[in-house]
């Protein structure tokens, strides 16, 4: 299969420094180009025409937003994926309508964004496998955001990806206390990191394990789980 195209379009050049060396980090991932200004991004998009675009949404020269509904408005191929400080409920009902892939709120985090591009690599993969709809297919496509209502009126049934043996597995040993992240849980387990994050997320969403942003070195935030307490009267 073909690299992933990307584009990180970033004012701050920090940041825009840090994804850099995450997205380096990823398999099959070319990065093709930075933009720290919209007008910048608008060029590169053109002659450029990458598969994914990671957008924030200030910019001293307008709004991502705008830009992501440029794009859909155009037809244009790239998707996007929001990285922002913008933890307003409008800014992200703006992006879904919007048609973005992802959306990840600030400090990024490696194995966030790692999580990410791997569920657009699947996503576009099954595509590319897909020759007759069936509901079934239909859904699996579906962006989490819109699959999960219904994961919530039915939480007897796991989501896919989810074993019951392993999560029962991986209950016992966190039930053994401490914190955990994604990389240490999978050589616990045997798994790859991504594969024991999605399990760590899945529990978060239960409220069965609380997550955190743990700052070690410069660049390096990673999250980390514990096994939540009961809650206080």
């Amino acid at each position: 299969m073909a690299p992933i195209r990307l584009l990180i379009v970033e004012d701050d050049r920090q940041i825009a420094e840090i994804q850099r060396r995450y997205v380096e980090r990823l398999e099959n991932v070319e990065l093709c180009g930075i933009a720290h200004t919209l007008t910048d991004a608008r060029d590169q998009i053109d002659v450029l025409s990458p598969d994914l675009i990671l957008l924030d949404v200030y910019f001293p020269d307008g709004n991502g937003l705008d830009l992501l509904r440029e794009l859909r408005a155009n037809d244009r191929a790239s998707d996007v994926i929001l990285i922002t400080a913008a933890k307003e409920v409008d800014t992200l009902r703006s992006a879904l309508r919007g048609g973005v892939f992802d959306y990840i709120l600030k400090p990024l985090v490696f194995e966030r964004l790692e999580e990410a591009v791997e569920n657009y690599r699947q996503h576009h993969q099954r595509l590319a496998t897909l020759h007759r709809l069936e509901q079934r297919e239909v859904d699996t496509l579906l962006p989490r955001s819109l699959a999960e209502p219904e994961q919530k009126k039915t939480p007897q049934r796991l989501p896919k990806g989810i074993d019951a043996l392993t999560l029962e597995t991986i209950r016992h040993v966190l039930q053994e206390g401490g914190d955990w992240n994604a990389e240490a849980l999978g050589q616990q387990m045997g798994a790859s990191r991504t594969t024991a994050r999605r399990y760590l997320e899945y529990l978060v969403s239960t409220g069965e394990l609380l997550a955190e942003v743990n700052y070690g070195a410069v660049g390096r935030p990673e999250r980390r789980y514990r096994v939540a307490g009961p809650p206080s009267d």
